[in-house]
């Protein structure tokens, strides 16, 4: 992409300046940011009264979280009227029967609706969903 700089593996990891990420928007995006850091072992690197950032131990992508005091959050699944899903979030586990107790533990929720067996589909605490979810050639069985 034009306006960026290429790969550079000899600067140090936190003064890169090619990183990528999502944001999301919440009425407190602080607090929001400590579920994904809490539930996937990252790092909060910036905090401040806008927003906040997580990042993983390695890779120079992100999860960055905005504040919007008017957020609505989507419904799952769609319904219409209702606050429509844009994006969300998936993450493969080894485990998901304890993935998705993890996740609890944290404040997330199951949805009601979920589609397949090998994936659950969770809400985070200000409510986008997201998806853990195991290969499907495992064989695990998926619990609520």
């Amino acid at each position: 992409m034009r306006g960026r700089p290429g790969p550079d593996s000899g600067v140090p990891r936190m003064a890169r300046h090619d990183w990528w990420g999502v944001a999301l928007e919440a009425p407190d995006p602080r607090a929001l940011a400590r579920f994904p850091a809490e539930l996937l072992g990252w790092e909060i690197v910036k905090e401040d009264a806008d927003g906040a950032a997580a990042v993983p131990p390695e890779g120079l992508g992100y999860l960055g979280f905005q504040v919007s005091e008017d957020h609505v959050p989507p419904v799952w699944p769609a319904r219409a009227g209702a606050q429509r899903i844009t994006m969300h979030l998936d993450f493969e586990v080894v485990d998901l029967r304890a993935a998705v107790a993890h996740a609890r533990e944290l404040g997330a929720r199951e949805a009601d609706h979920q589609p397949q067996a090998n994936v659950r589909v969770l809400l985070d605490p200000a409510g986008h969903p997201f998806c853990l979810y195991v290969d499907a050639d495992t064989g695990q069985a998926a619990s609520s």
